[in-house]
C-alpha cells in the first residue's frame, strides 16, 4: 500500500493542491484512496465536505496530531496533507510510514531556502534509504527570473524534478467543488494534466 506525503514547511506553497489533485488521480485509477489530514486546518478534509456524490470516492482518516499510524484496513493508497512548519518528532512520526515525499515549492528566494532545509532533513533522517522523494515547482511561469533560480537550485538537488505547475484558476475552480483535474472532460485541463504526466508516472511506480 503506497503511502505518499505531501510535506514542506513553508506555508502557502500548495500542499493541499497536490495532496487532493494525488488523491484524485488515485481515485480515477479506481483504487481505494484515504486522504489523510495532519495539518491543523483541516484543508484537505474540509475540501472532502465539498466533494459531490457523484464523484469518484476519496476517503477521509483523522490522523490523530500525536501518533500517525497505519491506515485502516481496505485502504489501497494513502496521501497525507501535513502543516507548515512541520518538523522534529511530527515529521518523524509521518515518515516513519511513508513511501514516498512529493515536495512542492514555489519560484521564491524564501521558498528554496525553506526547501534546502526541509530537504536536508530528508535525506539525513533514518529510512530515507527507502524513500522516494520527488520534487513539484508550483504556480511557475517559465518566462520569470524566478523560474531561472528555481531550476538552478533543483539542477544541484540531485533529486527527481517531476514537473512544474502553471499558474492557473484551474485548481482553485475546481477545488471549490470538491474536485480535481482527474473529474473533469480532458479537454478542459489538457494543458494542466499534460503537466501531470511526470508526477503520475512517478506515483505509478513502484
Amino acid at each position: 500500500m503506497p503511502v505518499v506525503v505531501i510535506a514542506n514547511p513553508k506555508g502557502g506553497v500548495g500542499k493541499s493542491t497536490l495532496a487532493t489533485n494525488v488523491a484524485g488521480y488515485w481515485a480515477s485509477q479506481g483504487h481505494a484512496v484515504m486522504l489523510g489530514d495532519v495539518d491543523r486546518q483541516q484543508s484537505s478534509r474540509l475540501w472532502l465536505g465539498l466533494r459531490p456524490p457523484a464523484a469518484r470516492p476519496i476517503t477521509s482518516w483523522e490522523v490523530q496530531r500525536d501518533a500517525v499510524v497505519r491506515p485502516p484496513k481496505g485502504t489501497t493508497h494513502v496521501v497525507l496533507d501535513t502543516p507548515a512548519g512541520l518538523h522534529g518528532g511530527k515529521l518523524k512520526e509521518v515518515l516513519r510510514i511513508a513511501d514516498k515525499v512529493l515536495v512542492p515549492v514555489q519560484p521564491s528566494i524564501f521558498d528554496i531556502y525553506a526547501t534546502r532545509e526541509f530537504i536536508d532533513q530528508l535525506l539525513e533522517g533514518k529510512g530515507a534509504d527507502r524513500r522516494d522523494i520527488g520534487l513539484i515547482g508550483m504556480r511557475v511561469d517559465e518566462r520569470t527570473i524566478a523560474a531561472d533560480q528555481l531550476r538552478q537550485f533543483t539542477d544541484g538537488l540531485g533529486l527527481p524534478v517531476l514537473g512544474t505547475l502553471r499558474p492557473t484558476q484551474n485548481y482553485v475552480y475546481l477545488a471549490a467543488r470538491g474536485l480535481t483535474l482527474f473529474d473533469v472532460g480532458p479537454g478542459r485541463v489538457a494543458r494542466d494534466l499534460e503537466q501531470w504526466q511526470g508526477i503520475t508516472a512517478w506515483l505509478d511506480k513502484a
